[in-house]
């Protein structure tokens, strides 16, 4: 347990104090002169002590270095080490989600670059299309910091790096597609491609950062013709109001014109089928009525001639009967008033 205590940084340091103090004391002449430098040794240690210990936030890890030299990474918590300098303690918020932005600035950001500068703001959005046509394109990256020491020491100011590598990568992919597509449909496409080629290339540079997501912004078209590509775009967009209004009218006029073409035809194939069937029927009566008329032509006429009667009489109101054996008028009862009926 002893040999652990002397190596710690802790145990280290309690020694260093208690050698300086010892030499100190030895050392110091004795009368008036000894106060002042026991003071002096005093502030020296109380300043020793303040800056021995160092707090590591629960997002972060701490990356410790001695006389420049890498020793480690320390997990979140209370830790002492060599104080004036000897050791060098940058925390890294590993488990923090970061942020950069291109072409619009967050108020209150402690990242410097996070931000563009104010002279690269308006610069980092202008870029052109796979159609030669200009666009002004804002997008944000996310990224976190996998590998502490590739970001403190493999690459020389990561932050810049990786705005260099973004915007790049934006610029390539926004330029392998149309206007329209940049601004309207290719939207998530770009947000895809970009993601997977900024990964690429940070992990190629060893810049120890993993890209989370590329998120587009605003996407405009330049100041001088923004009027009239909103025209265009209001054009486009009552273009497809049209379409779609005339589209719901089909939809409703088409099936009905549709439904009342069936029902006509069901009922033209009803009529057609019902006149042949009636048809057909006549025919049949006809024949039969011929095979009777071959067998008694006298019989046959008469019997027609009276079911025509009893067909036709009931229809007539007013009947008069003349008989030229009795050589005039029949009186006939009043058969109307009987059933009801009104002449």
């Amino acid at each position: 347990m002893a040999t652990n205590n002397q190596s710690s940084p802790q145990a280290q340091l309690n020694d260093l104090i208690k050698t300086v103090w010892g030499g100190v004391k030895q050392s110091a002449p004795e009368g008036g002169r000894k106060g002042p430098v026991t003071l002096l040794v005093l502030v020296l240690l109380g300043l020793a002590g303040w800056s021995a210990y160092y707090t590591v936030p629960s997002d972060s890890v701490a990356v410790v270095q001695r006389f420049g030299h890498y020793l480690g990474e320390v997990p979140p918590g209370l830790h002492f080490k060599f104080p004036f300098g000897i050791d060098i303690v940058t925390i890294v918020p590993v488990k923090r989600q970061l942020k950069q932005e291109f072409g619009f600035t967050t108020p209150g950001a402690t990242d410097r670059y996070q931000s563009p500068r104010p002279q690269d703001q308006k610069r980092e959005t202008q870029m052109v299309t796979g159609d030669l046509n200009a666009a002004l394109v804002e997008w944000v990256v996310q990224y976190r910091i996998s590998d502490p020491f590739n970001f403190l020491f493999e690459v020389r100011q990561p932050g810049a790096t990786l705005r260099a590598v973004s915007e790049s990568v934006m610029r390539e992919v926004v330029g392998d597609r149309t206007v329209d597509e940049v601004i309207t449909i290719g939207r998530q496409e770009i947000e895809t491609e970009s993601l997977a080629k900024m990964q690429q290339l940070a992990s190629k540079y060893a810049m120890g950062i993993s890209i989370d997501q590329v998120q587009l912004k605003n996407i405009n078209p330049p100041e001088p013709v923004q009027d009239s590509f909103n025209e265009v775009n209001q054009a486009q967009q009552e273009k497809e109001r049209l379409i779609n209004e005339a589209r719901r009218e089909y939809n409703r006029v088409i099936p009905l014109a549709q439904g009342e073409k069936d029902q006509r035809i069901r009922e033209a194939d009803g009529y057609r089928l019902k006149r042949i069937n009636e048809a057909e029927g006549d025919v049949a009566r006809f024949n039969a009525l011929l095979t009777e008329y071959s067998k008694a032509p006298e019989v046959t006429l008469r019997r027609i001639y009276i079911e025509t009667l009893q067909e036709v009489m009931p229809g007539i109101h007013t009947k008069i009967i003349v008989d030229e054996q009795v050589g005039g008028i029949l009186p006939l009862l009043n058969l109307d008033n009987q059933t009801g009926e009104r002449p």
